[in-house]
């Protein structure tokens, strides 16, 4: 081919099909518009060859080849080699003109144009589907039941700091400024065991281990214990190392290792079966507020007072990230997120921050509590299917933390949307915790309680949302409900004929 008649031509626009003689109403399309699943527009590449001057006649029965290569992005349709281009001159558009690879999406002058455009052109890779062959249903669509409290309990004498489901959702362990532990059953919220006579100051966190017959507790007296659940005796050995209060403290996944985070701006990495540090990480320049496994145990997360979040390798106590916001808050206390992708952190700017550590990046805020003076915590949870089953449809994840106001918040893991804000506690709510499975939530507060939460089956809100709408009728007719809860909109026409429209703030 001569060079210097070689060139690429730009891509002309698809005209439409003539069918009998009359222009088709539809258009092709490319392979990418057909292509419903590609996020890529850009079609192949197409050029067109031009011969030397020599060959410019033709007869009528050579058609205009042409040639296309693979753009730089992969469509489905770039995968699928056995595609071939639909872009064609109308005056060169003829049975006899095709060529042989094109036959999969013939298309005779009587047939309509628009079947080889909605029909996706089939791989020899991949059978064709059969017609008769149901498609699967839609995903049922994520939808938040509400939590309502279902008992609250009492017997700590101070302040409760931390709560804990167990393991197996049957029991919850929580601690107090009063020196004591106590673990409640969760389906009667009796107490099951009262652990005292182990610490001589106020307990601020505590730990299941993954078997779930063994409790581990931190104290202000800078040690610690490690407690039989079956027995509620305190074993022999404590944890002695640090030099000030004990912050946080977590089980590895295994149950071997414990790391914990002190007022004395160290991390610890014991040895549960010694009680020896194994490691000692010099890691932030305040106090450790949070410690946290993953659920592999091969990291470790610590935050502190001086707005620091960092990431360690558990084999080799090496600092492998450090995150960081602009504002430089404080972070009392951080969580790993169940696929061990993200952090979510407590500050003391009243936000929770999502963060990708992998990219060092804050991806979510969530706000709308109030955290300013004490350390907080939270929890991640999942919604959208019924009483905790698995399979009936679309699941979507929820994050709740407490607040000085003494409120509870859930937030869209996804969209950072408030999808319920709840009140029960007199005063900061310190701690939270989730357990999935039995559609249970538990909190604590500087009020002394715990109260635990159960989430609402789809029948119960139905059934609830009915009562309230017949209760707030009632009340509104015969005039019980306050002013400043019911605005009455009333024309002059309808004065006569009684109450017609009441707005419920």
């Amino acid at each position: 081919m001569d060079g210097a008649n070689d060139r690429s031509l730009p891509l002309r626009s698809p005209k439409r099909r003539r069918v009998n003689g009359n222009l088709s109403p539809f258009r092709y399309s490319s392979p990418d518009e057909l292509a419903g699943s590609s996020d890529h527009e850009t079609p192949l590449t197409y050029h067109r060859r031009r011969t030397s001057s020599s060959n410019l006649r033709r007869t009528p029965t050579d058609h205009r080849r042409r040639s296309y290569e693979r753009s730089d992005q992969d469509s489905p349709d770039e995968l699928d080699h056995t595609t071939y281009p639909t872009f064609w001159h109308d005056k060169y558009r003829r049975e006899d003109l095709r060529p042989p690879t094109v036959a999969s999406r013939h298309v005779t002058p009587e047939a309509p144009s628009e079947i080889s455009m909605l029909t996706p052109v089939q791989s020899p890779d991949y059978p064709p589907l059969s017609p008769a062959t149901p498609l699967p249903p839609p995903p049922k669509q994520a939808r938040y039941f509400p939590y309502k409290e279902k008992m609250v309990l009492k017997g700590h004498k101070k302040g409760v700091a931390a709560v804990r489901f167990s393991p197996t959702g049957d029991m919850i362990a929580s601690c107090s400024a009063d020196t004591t532990l106590r673990i409640w059953s969760t389906s009667t919220g009796k107490c099951i065991h009262t652990l005292a006579d182990g610490h001589l100051a106020g307990i601020s966190t505590l730990a299941w281990s993954p078997d779930g017959r063994t409790l581990a507790s931190g104290s202000d007296d800078k040690s610690i214990r490690l407690w039989d659940t079956v027995t509620g005796k305190a074993y022999p050995l404590q944890l002695v190392g640090h030099h000030n209060y004990i912050y946080s403290i977590a089980f590895s996944p295994k149950g071997n290792m414990l790391v914990s985070g002190s007022y004395d701006e160290a991390v610890f990495l014991w040895d549960v079966r010694t009680a020896r540090v194994m490691r000692s990480l010099p890691a932030h320049s305040d106090p450790v507020a949070g410690v946290d496994f993953t659920r592999d145990g091969t990291l470790i997360v610590s935050c502190a007072g001086d707005g620091l979040i960092r990431i360690w390798d558990t084999a080799t106590g090496q600092c492998l990230q450090t995150l960081v916001h602009e504002d430089r808050a404080p972070v009392t206390s951080v969580r790993f997120s169940p696929n061990m992708k993200f952090v979510l952190a407590w500050t003391l700017d009243s936000c929770v921050r999502l963060w990708n550590y992998v990219e060092g990046r804050c991806v979510k805020t969530y706000q709308g509590h109030k955290n300013e003076k004490f350390s907080l915590g939270g929890a991640f949870g999942v919604y959208g299917d019924e009483a905790g089953e698995v399979g009936l449809g679309e699941k979507k994840a929820f994050t709740v933390s407490g607040s000085e106001t003494g409120e509870l918040l859930w937030w869209d893991v996804q969209s950072k949307v408030v999808l319920q804000r709840e009140s029960g506690h007199e005063g900061c709510v310190l701690g939270v915790d989730t357990w999935d499975q039995g559609g249970l939530l538990v909190s604590c507060g500087l009020d002394r309680t715990v109260r635990v939460w159960e989430r609402v089956s789809e029948a119960d809100t139905e059934e609830l949302a009915k009562m309230e709408d017949e209760v707030t009728i009632e009340e509104a007719v015969n005039g019980i409900v306050k002013e400043e809860d019911v605005a009455l909109k009333m024309e002059d026409s309808d004065v006569a004929d009684g109450l017609q429209h009441v707005d419920i703030k």
